[in-house]
């Protein structure tokens, strides 16, 4: 969203009986960003959007027509995709399916089912009998590493995700003997929120070593290889960020020396999609020093933004001044020093930044957090002490949709 349209958006609300907080999301610019990111791919891969970064039906009914389908993580996420979009191509994931939700999955024609256990297979197997379908499998490896440093692993160390890649002959075994399943290939997704496309470049020549040598041990042929998303965000520095045009030059090569057989290469990228769309501002309710150390207390919290305390960073914030104070009480204020931004909560734990400077900040003002289309809302812990939630405002063409 452009400055000036986010604070058309925040005047607009600001002075009413409640103070200001809400999510404002940029359709426009995700659109846009989706778009070119989209377009730099090169051929045989293919872009999908991990619902669980952000399943507001505004926003996956703007992806929709621009990536390849979409992931989805539960029977829930499931159903508000086919509520979007009735032939849009599905893929479900997550480490512990219920056997109604992969049920439900059939019925909704998802294209791939991604493996992440022998049992699961059995379960999957039962189903897609039961349902006189064959459903598409690729196995979720849990690869032995080692990986480059990310934010998050999910692979090289014991995770709940995906089959250990020192049993996968059980797995290759079971999905290509139990009935209902069809073998198509694997999916490796071994990190998240990683900011170097070198480092992801070669994760993904691990990748193809890995499934080459699979191919020659199992006698199978790998038809599609989802290498997940765990392209990052860089919240500490926003000029700095993952280096998406080097990547896919360098991919561009890398896939040359893929095997024609090989014929979908699949990415499920969430945050890198949808995070810089989306903004949580909230109004300043007071400032105070506790200990000799600078508060901002603000309308809102980890309840509604929990990914700065998840995470444990300073997300970054600008501050918008109101100059309109219809209050007769004092309009305290702290100007050039660092401060620590709290929430509403009663634990200590409700922190969105800490020690960032300030040239002045009023109560009344409101702090604008950037870059929380990502694992903002969908996170936090809503209804903890039961303050209200957010406003959800989503604007597109210089007006607000619904």
């Amino acid at each position: 969203m452009t400055d000036g349209g986010l604070t058309k958006v925040i005047i607009d609300r600001s002075g009413r009986d409640e103070p200001l907080c809400l999510y404002a999301y940029d359709l426009d610019a995700l659109t846009d960003h989706v778009e070119k990111a989209v377009a730099q791919l090169p051929s045989r891969c293919r872009m999908f959007y991990a619902m669980k970064a952000n399943s507001a039906v505004p926003v996956l009914r703007a992806l929709a027509p621009l990536v390849a389908g979409f992931e989805a993580a539960s029977g829930g996420e499931l159903a508000k995709a086919r509520a979007v979009d009735a032939d849009l191509p599905l893929l479900l994931g997550g480490p512990a399916k219920t056997p109604q939700e992969i049920a439900a999955a059939l019925r909704h024609r998802v294209t791939r089912f991604h493996a992440e256990s022998v049992l699961e297979l059995h379960r999957l197997s039962q189903a897609a009998v039961e349902a006189g379908a064959t459903a598409d499998v690729l196995l979720r490896v849990n690869l032995a590493g080692p990986f480059p440093s990310a934010t998050l692993a999910m692979a090289g160390r014991p995770t709940q995700f995906g089959i250990d890649e020192s049993i996968l002959a059980d797995a290759v075994g079971a999905a290509t003997t139990l009935p209902g399943l069809r073998l198509t290939g694997f999916h490796l997704h071994s990190l998240s929120n990683n900011l170097s496309s070198e480092a992801h470049l070669d994760m993904l020549r691990l990748y193809r070593d890995k499934v080459l040598g699979w191919e020659r041990r199992f006698g199978i042929r790998c038809e599609v290889l989802n290498v997940g998303g765990g392209i990052g965000i860089n919240y500490a520095d926003l000029a700095a960020q993952f280096d998406w045009t080097h990547f896919t030059r360098g991919l561009a090569r890398l896939v040359e020396d893929f095997p024609p057989h090989w014929r979908e290469i699949d990415f499920e990228c969430g945050r890198f999609l949808v995070a810089a769309c989306g903004s949580y501002a909230v109004e300043v309710l007071d400032v105070k020093r506790n200990h000799g150390v600078p508060y901002i207390l603000v309308r809102g919290g980890n309840h509604h933004f929990r990914l700065p305390s998840s995470w444990q960073h300073s997300h970054p914030f600008t501050v918008l001044p109101i100059d309109t104070w219809r209050s007769a009480t004092p309009r305290p204020e702290l100007r050039d020093e660092p401060v620590t931004v709290v929430g509403e909560l009663c634990t200590p734990k409700d922190v969105l930044a800490r020690d960032v400077h300030v040239s002045r900040v009023r109560v009344g003002d409101v702090l604008v957090f950037s870059h929380a289309g990502a694992y903002g809302w969908e996170i936090s812990h809503h209804d903890f002490l039961s303050h209200p939630h957010p406003e959800h405002v989503f604007v597109a063409d210089g007006g607000e949709r619904g």
